[in-house]
């Protein structure tokens, strides 16, 4: 039976020596938040970031934009942001309404400030093993796999889900371990290999947002398996692997909800007082 990877005490863990760095810090660091619309879930997400904030020491400014924002006035809003010396880090929330398309608003806000770290420049710094500000989904994952005390020198790595926001950027943090790297996605789906390529993985990460994509019996016996979708199902709120099978094979296994979950806002929080650091000197 697997044992339970959770993010909470984790994150409690991380959280400790980001208030230690923050007491060393000339100025309390600043988190500039843009919301763009009315959205429930996106408010909840912000509801949580600046509770996070507050109890770290983090000074959280919540903007609010009109539905009808236009993606120039926009632009315009993160060049104020960029030019304000106070603020440290900005965070656009999502979803954002249909006239706006985040990858090309992501790219205006200056990559020292990009606390999600999804800036070109930021992920460009991954490929070539300097980044000090990571994308907080593959930084979480991260954590949990250093949690287990797994090298990853070698090991066979299955990472199903292939976004720019996770799979892309968590394979090259992978690389930069020298683990051996497979990413599957809907084409290898297309072409009937995604269970072989499961069966074969010592480290699973899987993260597409389709309830019971991954079967239990997939899983190879010890293998660990990080769980980072989110897929309601009924009144239940699930991952992508069928949990009860995947969970008597796997050696380590994080839950869903309460896995990876828990520390993306903690490492959003790491990334504000890197990028506080990084602009101090």
């Amino acid at each position: 039976m697997a044992k339970l990877l959770e993010g909470k005490p984790l994150a409690e863990k991380i959280k400790e020596e980001i208030k230690s760095e923050i007491s060393s810090l000339k100025k309390k660091p600043v988190l500039a938040s843009i919301q763009v619309g009315d959205n429930a879930g996106a408010e909840a997400y912000v509801k949580s970031q600046k509770k996070t904030a507050e109890t770290l020491g983090i000074e959280y400014q919540f903007h609010k934009l009109s539905q009808d924002t236009t993606e120039v006035s926009l632009i315009e809003f993160i060049q104020k942001l960029n030019s304000d010396k106070s603020v440290n880090g900005v965070i656009i929330q999502m979803p954002l309404p249909g006239q706006i398309d985040y990858k090309k608003i992501s790219q205006f806000i200056l990559p020292e400030k990009d606390v999600e770290g999804m800036h070109p420049a930021n992920i460009g710094k991954i490929v070539f093993g300097k980044a000090k500000i990571l994308p907080c989904t593959p930084a979480a994952v991260m954590e949990l796999l250093n949690s287990t005390g797994v090298n990853l020198y070698g090991k066979e790595v299955v990472v199903v889900g292939h976004s720019e926001i996770v799979g892309k950027p968590l394979s090259l943090l992978l690389l930069d371990k020298f683990a051996t790297v497979t990413i599957c996605h809907i084409g290898t789906s297309g072409a009937g290999k995604l269970e072989e390529h499961v069966r074969k993985a010592e480290v699973l990460i899987v993260a597409v947002g389709k309830a019971g994509l991954i079967k239990g019996e997939w899983i190879k016996e010890d293998a660990i398996v990080i769980d980072v979708g989110i897929n309601r199902v009924g009144d239940k709120i699930v991952g992508d692997v069928e949990f009860e099978t995947a969970e008597k094979r796997a050696s380590y296994i994080t839950p869903v909800p309460g896995g990876v979950g828990p520390l993306t806002v903690t490492m959003l929080m790491r990334n504000v007082v890197e990028a506080a650091k990084l602009q101090q000197q």
